[in-house]
Parts: structure tokens; sequence; C-alpha cells
């Protein structure tokens, strides 16, 4: 067996204890469920005995996953970098399991424009945290202060606009697919600066 194949019947083996412990499931409670022997299940984790398919498709049923995920070992992207936009002060990076999500570190310093204009609106959700400084987020009709370390979440058909407060604020942004479509057309139209983020992607 060459030392591939060695490394990934060790992580399917790790994968399966692991699964099994964060369920709560004693090894009788697992064999239970895949319709195998206790010490059967253990000779499995403890590499005593040979991985058979059938068998990983039954124990990948019971913990309620697929054969694909319990052997798959994607972990050579582990570490991305940011796109960076130095006109917006702000990095950008993309979720490989969900590329209809953007996470967005930006850095403000000016105030929300006063111009009630200057709000957007568009389908999709956003959530950010303030990692440093003081948010101003105005939501409708209303206003939030947010402090570092809270976060805030809510849907982008309210209008909104956000600022600093007394100073530079940085906040790292997770936006969906509609609101990242959202702010780039905000960015193409001029009104990019008074919302939390304008992500920029391709649509």
């Amino acid at each position: 067996m060459t030392q591939d194949n060695d490394d990934l019947d060790s992580l399917v083996r790790k994968r399966i204890r692991a699964l099994r412990v964060a369920q709560g499931w004693s090894l009788d409670e697992l064999a239970t469920r895949a319709r195998l022997s206790a010490s059967t299940l253990s000779r499995i984790e403890n590499g005593q005995r040979r991985l058979a398919v059938d068998q990983l498709v039954t124990l990948a049923r019971a913990l309620d996953t697929t054969l694909d995920q319990l052997v798959e070992t994607g972990a050579d992207d582990v570490i991305s970098s940011p796109v960076i936009d130095a006109a917006h002060q702000m990095m950008r990076w993309s979720v490989r399991a969900d590329p209809g999500m953007t996470v967005l570190r930006r850095r403000m310093t000016g105030p929300v424009p006063d111009n009630p204009s200057s709000m957007r609106a568009h389908p999709g959700r956003e959530w950010f945290v303030v990692l440093s400084g003081t948010a101003d987020l105005l939501l409708g009709n209303r206003r939030f202060r947010v402090e570092t370390n809270q976060a805030a979440e809510f849907p982008t058909m309210l209008p909104h606009a956000m600022g600093a407060v007394g100073g530079p604020c940085e906040i790292l942004g997770i936006f969906d697919r509609d609101a990242r479509r959202g702010h780039q057309r905000d960015d193409a139209d001029g009104t990019g600066r008074a919302g939390p983020a304008a992500p920029g992607d391709a649509a």
C-alpha cells in the first residue's frame, strides 16, 4: 500500500471515530445503528480490520454523512489570500465551499453621509462584526451604534448606510450572492461609499 493510501486509511478511521464522538455515541450505539458488532467497529477505528467499501457506506449513512465526505481529503487549498482593493480600503475573500458568499474586511474613516439618497436597498442579507472602533449603521428609519466585538445582521431590502464614529472603524462582513451583487451595482454607479462594503465581484 502506498504512503498516500496509508494516510487516507488513517484519516478515514480517525474521521469515523471523531464523528461518533461528536454525536456522543458509544461504540455500541454506532455499531447498532450501522448493524455491525461493537468489536468490528472497534477494530475498524483502531486499524485492526481492513476498510471495506460496503461497511464504509453503512457507517457513512449511520453517521449522517456520505461516503464522499467520509473519504475526502480536500486539504490542498486550506490557505487563501485576499483580493486587495486599496481604493476602498478593503480586502475580499471568496468562500470555496460556497461561491455565493463573500467575506470582506474594510476600514472606514468617515461618518455616515447626511444625504438620504446615499442609503441603498437591494436583495440579500449582510452580517458584519466590528473589529475595532465604532460603526454607525442606518437601517431604515433607525440608527444603531455597533461597538467593537458586536455584530449586526440585517436584510438588505431595508435602506441602509454605514460609517465610522469618532475615528477609524474596521469591520469584517459576510455577504450572500444577492447582497454582493447589490454592492457591485452601487459601486458601478458611484454610490458605493455609504454601505458597509462594496465587494466588486463580477456578477
